[in-house]
């Protein structure tokens, strides 16, 4: 089975790339910046390729895939920009468009929990999106253009709808790895919010791991959570990881608010998830 990763080089496509090669398949895949990847993956089919300026023929530069896990997607520092809509948005619909018109069988894109909206509570896949960031409203937008493409130009369709990703690679932005430089560099104190907001923290080499065994499968599963199942409050999850790590620094709860475009309390319900793994 030939599987082609776009947005390879990224946090989580690293991981997607491992987990497929640790499956036996050498996938091929798709960065705009292929030396990054050469290193660390020297026998993949490693493609330079960029969604907002692609080839002609998109589907014969990943070498005609059975399957594609997208990935790609720009500007992630910032959620409200509209550049998800006016730029990234349909770059991806004309992209997927095409190579599902040149004969892609299978397509597995990952989504956003932030489709969900704002309210607090338990998200399982039949509630209605209700996004409120443009990165929100962009993802759920080119869900619908697909879901709709499906009807006319049928194709084996699965979006993996993701929580909290955190572990190997993931941003310098991001809260654990602001952590572990505060403790590298000796300060006395971590500045974070009050901590008690619910999050569904996923590790991210899990996520990956799902993410290729439901394409393996090669069936259509629609949407999917992406998530642990697991609600836990943020300070919880950061005590654990300084405990879990022998790690020691005082934590100044309340420095920042709690951010205004996420729920207070938000996890998902990963009972599809469980069994679309087990189909």
């Amino acid at each position: 089975m030939k599987i082609a990763v776009t947005g390879a080089s990224g946090f989580l496509g690293r991981h997607v790339a491992a987990e497929l090669i640790r499956c036996g398949i050498t996938p091929v895949l798709a960065t705009r910046n292929p030396t990054a990847l050469a290193e660390q993956f020297p026998n993949a089919n490693i493609v330079n390729l960029d969604v907002n300026a692609p080839p002609p023929d998109p589907f014969e530069a990943l070498g005609r895939p059975d399957a594609l896990i997208h990935l790609a997607w720009g500007d992630l520092s910032n959620f409200h920009s509209l550049t998800h809509l006016e730029v990234e948005l349909p770059a991806h619909i004309q992209f997927l468009k095409s190579l599902v018109l040149a004969g892609l069988p299978a397509l597995a894109i990952t989504g956003t929990s932030l489709e969900y909206g704002t309210t607090s509570g338990l998200k399982s896949e039949g509630m209605l999106a209700d996004p409120s960031t443009a990165y929100a409203v962009a993802k759920d937008t080119l869900r619908r253009h697909l879901e709709l493409l499906n009807l006319v130009h049928p194709f084996q369709f699965t979006w993996h709808r993701l929580f909290y990703l955190y572990g190997p690679g993931q941003s310098q932005q991001s809260l654990l790895p602001q952590l572990a430089r505060a403790v590298a560099n000796g300060e006395p104190s971590f500045k974070m919010s009050g901590g008690q907001q619910i999050r569904d923290f996923h590790h991210v080499a899990t996520a990956a791991a799902e993410i290729v065994s439901l394409a393996l499968k090669q069936q259509p599963f629609g949407i999917v959570n992406g998530c642990s199942g697991r609600p836990v409050a943020v300070r919880s999850f950061v005590e654990r990881y300084l405990a879990e790590n022998h790690l020691a620094i005082n934590l100044e709860l309340g420095h920042y608010p709690y951010p205004a475009y996420e729920p207070f309390a938000f996890w998902g319900d990963a009972s599809y998830l469980r069994l679309c793994l087990a189909s």
